[in-house]
């Protein structure tokens, strides 16, 4: 493809259509509420999020992308925790999510013992089968495995004494062929319809630990998919020469499953996409944006750097070579020519409790929309 950068593009204005940052909010506060769980693996909660955003897509006017159906359906192994998520330390209860977290392999168990120290940070319980490490910060994750020991990390400040006994009561729930949905719709192109331009963004998240306690991942990635929405909708009432493609990933944190899955099961040709644009992260930017794939396709990156200094849109548009990090990844490895972008700077919150919708700033959503569509209108030219 050729691309043209002209004043006329850089000044193109989303203003008759305003995506603001009450939307994203908005999206972000649902996404993150109670009712979805975390979008993981106990209460429905990924289930629930798959059928909103499929309802979303079908509010907006968007297409399904194969047949009658917005949903892909595929399934994987997974570790679940959808029960009791206890801990005491030298007699003391300690909050799940806050005070510590479990190995996502672990297995489930109820018992009480002594530890013995390892090292600095390593305790052991031989008898249960208990390995307790003590962390700065605490970074919970999705297993696919089971494991026939139960790691515990516990931070640091939660306990004031080196850890001398330990009282757990751990329910988990191994399930096979888990059963998860990527959502797909299109806006039809005018001019092109077999030339797409795809957005993703992964919505699942880590779900739950416990009966009591999950994980919002406002960040990561409520944040992504409430941009990808606001695009959605803009694009619905916005047609374009090309065809824009919308894909929410399901498994993301499992492994970048979802998207692994597509490329292996396309529900449209691959060859066809022209670009991809994969978002994950997108609640900050304070100090820009990092593109992954930006040395691997570098007039591409030259282009979105352009339009960004015209626009005056981002601090800074920092490059990032190959990586396996999130859904883009499987389309690069499939011939596709893919960015993946995450914003910088601000909070640190990442998968752990504290990523939540309350403390996510937002403040450059209407930057990273208006770059996004210069971008896409330039893929066209």
């Amino acid at each position: 493809m050729k691309y043209k950068l002209t004043l006329t593009l850089l000044l193109f204005s989303t203003a008759t259509f305003a995506q603001d940052s009450i939307f994203a909010r908005r999206m972000v506060d649902t996404l993150t509420s109670k009712y979805f769980w975390g979008r993981g693996y106990t209460n429905d909660g990924m289930g629930k999020a798959g059928k909103f955003i499929a309802a979303e897509f079908k509010s907006y006017g968007l297409k399904p992308m194969s047949g009658k159906d917005f949903m892909q359906p595929f399934s994987f192994n997974v570790n679940t925790f959808p029960g009791k998520m206890e801990v005491s330390i030298n007699g003391i209860a300690l909050k799940p999510g806050r005070d510590f977290i479990v190995g996502p392999e672990s297995r489930g168990i109820k018992a009480s013992g002594n530890l013995v120290q390892k090292d600095s940070v390593t305790f052991i319980d031989a008898e249960n089968k208990i390995i307790l490490t003590v962390k700065n910060k605490l970074t919970w994750s999705v297993s696919q495995e089971a494991a026939d020991y139960t790691s515990i990390e516990v931070d640091k400040k939660a306990i004031k004494q080196l850890p001398a006994t330990i009282s757990v009561n751990i329910e988990n729930k191994f399930i096979s062929n888990f059963k998860a949905n990527n959502i797909c719709g299109v806006v039809k192109g005018s001019a092109k319809p077999d030339s797409v331009i795809m957005i993703t963004a992964h919505y699942d998240h880590l779900g739950g630990m416990g009966s009591a306690t999950y994980f919002p991942g406002a960040n990561d990635n409520a944040s992504g998919v409430s941009l990808l929405l606001s695009l959605a909708k803009y694009y619905a009432a916005h047609p374009q020469p090309y065809t824009i493609a919308f894909m929410c990933f399901a498994g993301e944190e499992a492994g970048i499953l979802g998207s692994k899955y597509f490329t292996e099961n396309p529900l449209i040709p691959l060859g066809n996409i022209k670009f991809l644009v994969n978002t994950d992260l997108a609640g900050t930017g304070e100090e820009g944006i990092t593109v992954v794939n930006a040395t691997v396709y570098p007039k591409q990156f030259e282009l979105l750097k352009q339009i960004n200094a015209q626009g005056n849109y981002l601090i800074k548009v920092s490059p990032r070579g190959k990586a396996a990090n999130s859904d883009h990844y499987w389309f690069t490895e499939k011939g596709v020519p893919a960015f993946f972008f995450y914003t910088m700077g601000g909070i640190k919150a990442y998968h752990d409790v504290f990523d939540v919708s309350k403390t996510l700033p937002l403040n450059k959503y209407n930057s990273l929309f208006k770059l996004m569509t210069n971008f896409i209108t330039a893929l066209q030219q």
